[in-house]
């Protein structure tokens, strides 16, 4: 596996309670809100992945429709493993190139912006007109959005708001991002197959902002990142205790300031599947 990939060992009954778990949640919770459809936005992303595969189980493939929202920074890789995913689930795919979307705002900002070097404003404005069209199409036809953020990145705020922030129901917010690795890797095992493409599985997480762009330009490793927050966040340890506990005290104070500084993102959020009570804390 890439050594940027979070390791993170789930026990297989461990695994199967919180996919059964997430799966009825995502049931019950479409339902009780009149629908009997859902719709995701897949990037070719490990999150993307398993929410919609969990939507799949819940709900029925014909029922799910995943959403390709290719940029110019999009890479030939993801459109291919995002469209691996969605011939391995057997679900309707939709794809909507935003580029002419982004060169439009771009346009329309040029006089404001003029003199000013483009920034996280511009990376922000993919996001957010992703989330435009997918709340379009969710108002037209009916289809309830999943949003697809995990709890890692949502508690560092590594997340646009009112981009892919929004969706009714965070199906994995309550889960860290080398949890999301280890359950596909567990429904691979009990389906026996890649019902989770294995380029997902392997391939550097990005939110492809930018060229190259990767998650560990704006973030520690996961495998580093993930242990300071269930310290921090499950046991509430604070920068003292989790110096102590062996945690570097750069990458502690850094993590601390980024949870602290995104609180009003997390309050803004769709509610989350409550997870964590069916995953035994390590240590």
């Amino acid at each position: 596996m890439n050594n940027q990939l979070p390791a993170v060992t789930l026990s297989p009954l461990a695994a199967d309670v919180v996919w059964e778990k997430m799966v009825s949640g995502v049931r019950d919770f479409v339902r009780a809100h009149g629908r009997g459809t859902a719709l995701t936005g897949i990037s070719g992303g490990v999150d993307s992945a398993l929410v919609t595969a969990a939507a799949v189980e819940a709900l029925g493939a014909a029922n799910v429709l995943g959403v390709l929202m290719p940029s110019p920074y999009t890479t030939q890789e993801s459109v291919d493993a995002a469209t691996d995913l969605a011939l391995e689930l057997d679900i309707r795919t939709l794809t909507i190139p935003i580029a002419p979307v982004m060169e439009a705002f771009d346009e329309a900002l040029a006089p404001a912006f003029a003199g000013r070097e483009a920034d996280v404003t511009e990376d922000n404005l993919q996001a957010r007109i992703r989330a435009t069209l997918l709340m379009a199409l969710s108002n037209k036809f009916g289809y309830l959005l999943l949003n697809t953020g995990n709890k890692s990145e949502g508690s560092v705020g590594y997340c646009t708001l009112y981009g892919d922030s929004c969706g009714a129901l965070a199906v994995i917010g309550d889960l860290y991002k080398g949890e999301v690795y280890a359950l596909c890797r567990r429904l691979n095992e009990r389906k026996g197959r890649f019902r989770i493409p294995e380029i997902i599985l392997t391939r550097a997480p990005s939110a492809e902002l930018y060229s190259g762009q990767k998650d560990e330009d704006a973030l520690p490793p996961y495998g580093v990142l993930d242990p300071i927050l269930a310290d921090h966040l499950e046991r509430g340890m604070e920068e003292a205790a989790l110096r102590a506990a062996g945690h570097d005290a750069d990458t502690v104070r850094r993590v601390l300031e980024l949870v602290r500084g995104s609180a009003f993102k997390r309050a803004q959020g769709p509610p989350a599947l409550r997870l964590r009570n069916l995953i035994p804390l390590a240590g």
